[in-house]
């Protein structure tokens, strides 16, 4: 695929400052495991590029260029998470996201060039836990998928989730700010449960809707915004951009992470 020549002068750029290895083992500790990652770019550059970034910080990168590689690798080295390109010879991104999410829950993170918003949505349909534009900065690659790993290594764990003074307790259904009680909507305790099940985890509108109304409601994109405007007036601090529920514009929301 053809990339704006400065997406390989960013991941180039970051090299040179290097990236912090903290929260994974270290190269020099050969007796500590290092999570394994499936990086698949077709563009040799900046896979080339990623391989030596996430080496850095600690982690082993398997590499393909293609779909079918991918898949063949991810199916034979079982990696902990996977970077992919949307577009690949042999299939897409997509397809790949979709292939692995069949048989497993590691995180995915997509790369798209601008301009790729329709494939971006669907990636995330396809189960892609988050995206990230081309050009990008590689530190902030890394802690995307950091972050990525985290989640996937909380779920199933504490039935209430803290975040900046709110508390939503999953078992008694309620919501807390700053220790005083939010009274919400069963449709409002829904859409923050989702989300915040999924912290940092980008939710699609299509994938809010079917989760919490179903999938009748995929396409009713407004009553979502209208939802999802009257929990921000009862959780968010008042007069501050939104400290919990985020957006991505044209894409979804997410609950910070």
């Amino acid at each position: 695929m053809a990339v704006d020549p400065s997406a390989a002068d960013v991941l180039v750029g970051d090299l040179s400052a290097g990236v912090p290895s903290a929260g994974v083992p270290s190269a020099g500790d050969p007796s500590a495991a290092r999570p394994r990652v499936l990086v698949v770019d077709d563009e040799l550059q900046i896979l080339r590029a990623l391989r030596v970034v996430l080496r850095e910080a600690g982690f082993e990168v398997l590499s393909a260029q293609s779909a079918p590689e991918a898949l063949d690798l991810a199916a034979v080295k079982a990696p902990r998470a996977a970077i992919v390109d949307l577009v690949l010879p042999g299939g897409d991104g997509v397809e790949v996201t979709r292939s692995l999410r069949d048989w497993s829950e590691m995180p995915i993170l997509v790369l798209s060039a601008v301009g790729e918003e329709e494939q971006k949505v669907r990636a995330l349909e396809a189960g892609a836990d988050d995206y990230i534009t081309k050009p990008f900065g590689t530190r902030e690659l890394v802690a995307r998928l950091r972050a990525a790993l985290r989640r996937s290594e909380r779920a199933g764990e504490d039935p209430t989730i803290a975040a900046d003074g709110l508390e939503i307790d999953l078992a008694a259904h309620a919501v807390r700010r700053d220790g005083e009680r939010v009274h919400l909507t069963p449709i409002e305790f829904e859409l923050v449960r989702v989300l915040a099940q999924n912290r940092g985890r980008l939710m699609t509108h299509r994938a809010l809707l079917a989760e919490v109304w179903g999938p009748g409601y995929v396409d009713d994109v407004q009553a979502l915004r209208t939802h999802i405007a009257r929990l921000r007036a009862k959780i968010e601090p008042p007069g501050v951009p939104p400290r919990y529920v985020l957006t991505d514009p044209g894409v979804g929301y997410r609950f910070a992470g």
